[in-house]
């Protein structure tokens, strides 16, 4: 972390766990578990059906609310989907995009994932942008290449100014819900790249500015080691998000 630069930012990504009623109360004892910690902003990212029970329980206190997904579309004939605006109305303030189990399940692509991202930033969203290498690619050493293209592809055509309100959450698919999580240094090489070419790209003012998580399989055992390193600015939590206690020991990990 370096915090004199720019921002940390722990978030919890829920998956499909938690009905409307679980989610009240997930919220309010995390809510209560990370008072006073001014360290880092924290932020939970719902399903869909939990955001405006969960924004109404977050009220007053220093948890934001995210959703995991968002159209490109403003309206129109997309069953099953939501738009900016929605979203925004529900309460949310950030959303995920791009997740690998998005890309890997549901045929996101990086053509999508800017589109969606344009559209987010446009309603006025932060956009948590997630990229990341599967395991060929990593044993194949071309993990440099995968994720310096996803960040180009992902971001092309947004704005030094939009990127003000874009965090990238560096997410290895080799280490999302296995349990694997890459060591302290590799997630620094890897966070450390992305950042280098957002400077290819923005300027290394901007890139400097840039928080940039780390999001395989952090938890409250290793996140201190994590967070350790000068490129990581965070984590985007699954599995230990979903336990208050766990998660707030993210949280203060990152104090």
């Amino acid at each position: 972390m370096k915090k004199e630069v720019r921002k940390v930012v722990i978030a919890g990504n829920w998956k499909m766990n938690m009905t409307p009623s679980e989610a009240v109360t997930a919220v309010k004892e995390t809510a209560a578990l990370v008072e006073g910690k001014t360290g880092c902003d924290v932020v939970l990212c719902v399903p869909f059906v939990d955001i405006a029970v969960a924004a109404e329980a977050a009220k007053g206190t220093n948890v934001k609310i995210g959703a995991q997904n968002v159209h490109f579309e403003a309206k129109g004939a997309f069953t099953g989907e939501c738009s900016a605006s929605m979203l925004l109305e529900a309460g949310a303030e950030y959303v995920i995009i791009g997740h690998s189990e998005r890309r890997q399940y549901f045929g996101e692509t990086d053509e999508t994932v800017n589109k969606r991202t344009k559209a987010a930033l446009a309603a006025g969203l932060k956009v948590i942008l997630c990229l990341g290498e599967v395991l060929e690619e990593r044993q194949a050493g071309i993990t440099a290449e995968i994720v310096s293209m996803q960040t180009k592809l992902d971001l092309a055509g947004i704005s030094a100014e939009d990127l003000k309100n874009v965090i990238i959450a560096y997410e290895p698919v080799w280490a999302i819900g296995t349990g694997l999580t890459a060591t302290p240094d590799q997630a620094e090489e890897v966070c450390a790249i992305i950042r280098n070419v957002v400077c290819g790209l923005y300027g290394c003012c901007a890139a400097e500015a840039l928080t940039i998580q780390y999001g395989g399989s952090m938890n409250d055992a290793n996140a201190a080691e994590l967070l350790s390193k000068v490129n990581v600015d965070g984590g985007l939590i699954g599995g230990a998000s979903l336990v208050p206690a766990k998660f707030a020991k993210i949280v203060e990990a990152a104090q």
